[in-house]
């Protein structure tokens, strides 16, 4: 039986407990990891080339960490994105190494790099298997202030035109918006490249600054608009797929958790597949059904012309360096195992 001493005492000790936890401060949420992103592409492209990777790693990222996307241009123009990388006005990007002028040897082989390949299966393949992530991984930390986090494969080069192309003299004096090597490669066939915002490549054809584009496959031609100011497709490309990477400020990287680097990691190699069969399953299906492009071929005779210019070029660039001449090596090891290995990999 208790005595009403021990009841005031055991009372006045449960009351202090319980102004104890009253008192105790309140869990204030932490503000989310933010980080701003640009891309290439447009926002009409932009939608299906690098907005699903954002929108899976937010919401994966379950409120520790949001990115805000940027579309070609809207921060600094496409040319500027590694310097505004590198000094931290953007944290991340999805770009090739070739138009955003990166100030790496390799630079030259991002974008479509002259009959490098020969489908957008072949990325994934050369950085993986044949040793192309480790240069590259390595060219930018010897650059500084940028990390090279992946590289994949996107759609062809092909030509979309006002003018009807079928043979190489008909290429003589394009006005072409290209890639910056591409462009320097196609010179030799009269091209004229011409360097134009993204944005302003649509109009530029209309006004007849441009005679059309050398940028993309015909499943971009359609998607952005293209295939509604030109009139022809060239089956024939330049190369098979786009080389482009995904990259990031180096001390925001470093700064974040490991568990929001892996879940990075796993949108972005996701969102590598989602484009796989997007551009794949695009190519066919426009070429077979599409009806504002009219295909076109050169004979396949007359494009070896293209062909063997290609692997003078290699010569060229090899001769430039000791990395350049590795990596041009690693594309003649990979192109000799596709040439041999037949059908479907070499297309004979």
């Amino acid at each position: 039986m208790f005595s009403r001493r021990q009841f005031l005492t055991k009372a006045g000790a449960a009351g202090a407990a319980a102004g104890t936890a009253l008192a105790a401060p309140p869990v204030i949420a932490q503000e989310p990891i933010r980080w701003r992103m640009q891309t290439y592409a447009g926002a009409t492209l932009g939608q299906f080339v690098t907005q699903p990777f954002v929108d899976a790693f937010n919401k994966a990222a379950n409120g520790e960490m949001v990115i805000e996307l940027f579309f070609a241009d809207q921060i600094v123009p496409t040319g500027e994105l590694f310097r505004a990388m590198q000094a931290g006005t953007i944290d991340a990007v999805h770009s090739d190494d070739d138009s955003m002028a990166a100030p790496v040897e390799i630079s030259i082989f991002g974008g479509y790099f002259p009959f490098a390949t020969r489908s957008i299966v072949d990325v994934p393949v050369l950085f993986t298997q044949y040793g192309l992530a480790d240069i590259w991984r390595d060219a930018y930390a010897k650059a500084g202030g940028v990390v090279w986090l992946s590289a994949a494969g996107q759609d062809p080069c092909n030509f979309n035109t006002k003018k009807e192309i079928k043979s190489l003299a008909d290429l003589s004096g394009l006005k072409l918006y290209t890639f910056p090597t591409a462009g320097r490669f196609l010179t030799q066939f009269g091209v004229v490249p011409v360097s134009i915002p993204y944005e302003d490549a649509e109009v530029a054809v209309q006004t007849g600054e441009l005679d059309g584009m050398a940028w993309s496959g015909i499943t971009e031609d359609y998607t952005v608009g293209w295939a509604n100011v030109t009139d022809y497709f060239l089956t024939n490309n330049i190369s098979g797929a786009w080389i482009g990477s995904w990259f990031a400020n180096e001390k925001k990287w470093a700064d974040l958790p490991d568990h929001l680097k892996q879940i990075y990691m796993s949108c972005m190699e996701a969102s590598h597949t989602f484009r796989n069969q997007w551009y794949w399953g695009g190519e066919a299906k426009l070429r077979a059904t599409g009806d504002k492009l009219k295909l076109r071929s050169v004979p396949a005779a007359e494009w070896k012309q293209v062909e063997d210019a290609a692997v003078k070029f290699w010569e060229e660039i090899a001769a430039e360096s000791e990395t350049k001449a590795k990596v041009i090596e690693i594309f003649k090891q990979y192109n000799g195992v596709i040439n041999n290995a037949g059908f479907p990999y070499s297309q004979t």
